[in-house]
């Protein structure tokens, strides 16, 4: 039987997605996953390692992974009306991003690649958890915060407003959904395997769906302190059809977004496709 170790985060939608998956409510059929929970940032940096075979992702950190790491296409963030934000306390008029402190979740997230697309000259940053920029915002630590998952319900909790949603941006300028992340296996193993472990996460994804009482306190355990309302949200907006499968669009925009930042210098170059 072959082991496999994988990696997700403990955001709503990943705990959501891999419920079943990770409890064998699905058979396996010959092999066994072994599983960490990592915020984005940190599974971004294990990858970058190879330690884990399978592994959430977001789209930034794959760009400089393909040749190492296919695509799976299903399990991944893809989706409208869900992209990052860009927060500042109430009263704060100026905005200047090229010179302003700007609090981010990390430099291999999509969030900071879509930033630097948007205003390339934003390279005043501090790099933050992202459940630690509503208060570093708020505190004055950070006059910009660049927030993603979560944060995007409960900002306004914080005395913060909204200047900038680069999910709207992205769609506007390109036309396609918002790639935010992915899931992406080692190119070592081989193709029936990857397709076996595409469809094993439909299954896990269908399954949460149609029990959808059964994954709760697993998710509420991992989530913590969010509230069940956020969590709610947060699943969906973040589990949609393009979690099933990211279908010709996911692809268009995954590679729009890898064309355009290689264009502007911030990633390299690949031969590698993404699939």
């Amino acid at each position: 039987m072959t082991s496999l170790s994988l990696g997700y985060s403990p955001c709503p939608n990943d705990t959501f997605i891999f419920y079943a998956l990770v409890h064998k409510k699905i058979p396996l059929e010959g092999f066994s996953l072994s599983e960490q929970l990592e915020d984005v940032e940190t599974l971004n940096r294990m990858a970058f390692e190879g330690r884990m075979d399978i592994t959430k992702i977001s789209f930034h950190a794959y760009a400089y992974l393909r040749d190492h790491y296919t695509l799976l296409r299903s399990g991944g963030a893809l989706g409208k009306g869900c992209g990052p934000l860009l927060v500042v306390r109430h009263g704060h008029t100026s905005i200047d991003l090229t010179n302003q402190c700007i609090a981010i979740p990390g430099e291999l997230t999509t969030a900071f690649l879509l930033l630097r697309l948007y205003e390339p000259g934003a390279k005043n940053i501090i790099v933050l958890p992202f459940h630690q920029i509503l208060n570093a915002v708020q505190q004055g630590k950070a006059e910009v915060g660049l927030i993603i998952h979560e944060s995007r319900f409960t900002y306004q909790h914080f005395g913060l407003r909204k200047i900038l949603d680069l999910g709207d941006w992205w769609e506007k300028m390109s036309g396609y959904p918002i790639p935010l992340g992915g899931i992406i296996m080692k190119r070592s193993f081989d193709k029936e395997l990857v397709n076996l472990m595409e469809e094993k996460i439909r299954q896990s994804i269908r399954y949460a769906q149609m029990h959808s009482e059964e994954p709760r306190d697993y998710i509420r355990w991992h989530a913590q302190e969010i509230e069940d309302s956020v969590i709610c949200s947060h699943i969906d907006l973040y589990v949609n059809e393009y979690s099933l499968d990211i279908g010709p669009e996911g692809e268009k925009s995954i590679r729009f977004l890898f064309s355009e930042a290689e264009q502007k210098g911030l990633i390299p170059r690949s031969p590698y496709d993404i699939l």
